[in-house]
């Protein structure tokens, strides 16, 4: 049969590094292609690398087919999942693939909330035949999971699941390449996402010294404000936090000379009950 390669398909995983694909031509040179191709009908879903390694030097390979398949979005979250249990994969791509989960279960779920009858008034529900109302429910809905469920499916923490997103959202397209390929932490381009773009671009070109040290800048001058402000709480408590103090110190004046009065009621009580038994 012929292969459909869908150039979209290729492209929606991070392709491999020239290292990891001169490695994996020594592999199947060396011990042929062991793992099926996967194809939906006529396409390839997994395999775009060996595939193409096959038709170079003419090696032979086995395809299979997934039924699980019913939708290009069925496909799309077979890759991630794929590629998520994969010890390959950097944590910023497990953080991007585990986003893109997200973005397609939140889609499915929308879309079949929008799909699904309104629910009728209860006198119609009445009327209706016994064969209306004996109709079985519709599928639940997939609900696209939490955010710290969404960390731990990709082996990562919620905050680098939150960094990662703010990168997707904030940063330049030369921001990301840099933290895609090593040059800089996932902490650091989340700090420099937060500079205008033109920054952002300038700090990229110069190189990932320079990117590491705006980041650092960036930090810093966060973390100041933050620090100055926790010193004037603490040196000079706010009138408000005085209140407070003596509230809770008149609440429990309250409370003691209650707890007074009970103690000396069931005080009088005992000694009333021994004059009865004397």
């Amino acid at each position: 049969m012929d292969i459909v390669v869908n150039e979209e398909l290729k492209a929606y995983i991070d392709p491999l590094t020239p290292e990891e694909h001169e490695s994996l031509e020594r592999s199947l040179l060396a011990e042929g292609c062991r793992d099926a191709l996967v194809l939906w009908g006529d396409v390839l879903v997994d395999g775009h690398n060996r595939y193409g390694i096959c038709q170079k030097h003419g090696l032979p390979f086995q395809t299979v087919q997934n039924p699980r398949f019913q939708s290009i979005e069925d496909v799309h979250l077979w890759m991630i999942e794929q590629h998520l249990g994969r010890r390959s994969v950097s944590d910023f791509q497990r953080g991007v693939l585990a986003l893109r989960k997200r973005e397609i279960l939140a889609q499915r779920s929308s879309a079949q909330v929008q799909a699904s009858p309104a629910p009728t008034a209860d006198r119609a529900d009445e009327a209706a035949p016994i064969s209306e109302q004996a109709s079985p429910a519709p599928a639940p809905t997939e609900r696209p999971p939490s955010r710290e469920a969404l960390a731990r499916e990709a082996k990562l923490s919620g905050n680098q699941v939150a960094l990662i997103e703010k990168i997707q959202k904030q940063a330049t397209p030369e921001v990301v390449a840099a933290v895609r390929s090593g040059q800089i932490s996932i902490n650091a381009a989340a700090a420099v996402a937060s500079l205008p773009e033109e920054e952002q671009r300038e700090a990229a070109l110069a190189g990932s010294k320079e990117l590491k040290e705006v980041a650092k800048r960036v930090r810093e001058s966060k973390r100041k404000p933050r620090e100055a402000t926790a010193k004037e709480t603490i040196a000079s408590p706010s009138e408000t936090d005085v209140n407070d103090d003596v509230d809770e110190l008149t609440r429990l004046r309250r409370q003691v000379a209650e707890l007074q009065e009970e103690n000396a009621a069931l005080r009088k009580e005992v000694a009333d009950l021994r004059a009865a038994l004397a």
